[in-house]
């Protein structure tokens, strides 16, 4: 069983990105894409896992995200394989087990690390914005508001459906700011 250490902290240049909207990021397909195509929306930010007890909750996100999409809410998922090794697949294999098992429709981005010494800038920016507390397992979830800024993080076993989420989402899909 291996887990990584302790992320080392974000450096200057992540420090000083204002918004999640700064960031570009590889999708699932391979295709980078700006964080800045979800400017005005809501943003539920998840790091998943094909072979976690939480993978279950792909239903529920999907189900967050078909009931919200229209209101401005996007789900993005981030595959790692950060902990014991429960996201082993590649980017064509992850695609093909969400899509076909859970139906997910909302964008999947490129399998990344989201902890440790290879943690990608971005999760190290939110994780920064969240109190510096490392992203403790799978599906942990990071709430954004309309303008890229952290509102809120929920922890891996909150599933997306749970009251607080939805009352979190909700509130922030009120919020015309």
């Amino acid at each position: 069983m291996l887990l990584l250490k302790k992320s080392p902290p974000p450096t200057p240049a992540v420090l000083a990105v204002k918004s999640w909207h700064e960031f570009k990021m590889k999708d699932i397909d391979g295709h980078e894409r700006s964080m800045k195509e979800f400017s005005g929306k809501i943003v539920l930010v998840v790091n998943v896992a094909s072979k976690c007890g939480n993978t279950p909750q792909y239903a529920g996100l999907e189900s967050v995200y078909k009931k919200y999409k229209d209101k401005g809410l996007v789900v993005v998922g981030f595959p790692c394989n950060d902990f014991m090794g429960q996201e082993p697949g590649t980017d064509a294999q992850i695609k093909e087990f969400c899509e076909a098992t859970y139906q997910v429709n909302f964008p999947m981005f490129s399998k990344i690390h989201v902890k440790g010494p290879d943690q990608c800038p971005m999760y190290a920016w939110l994780v920064a914005q969240t109190g510096g507390k490392d992203i403790e397992w799978n599906f942990g979830k990071i709430l954004l508001d309309r303008e890229g800024h952290v509102i809120t993080r929920f922890d891996p076993k909150t599933k997306p459906e749970d009251d607080k989420v939805v009352g979190a989402i909700e509130k922030a899909l009120a919020s015309k700011h």
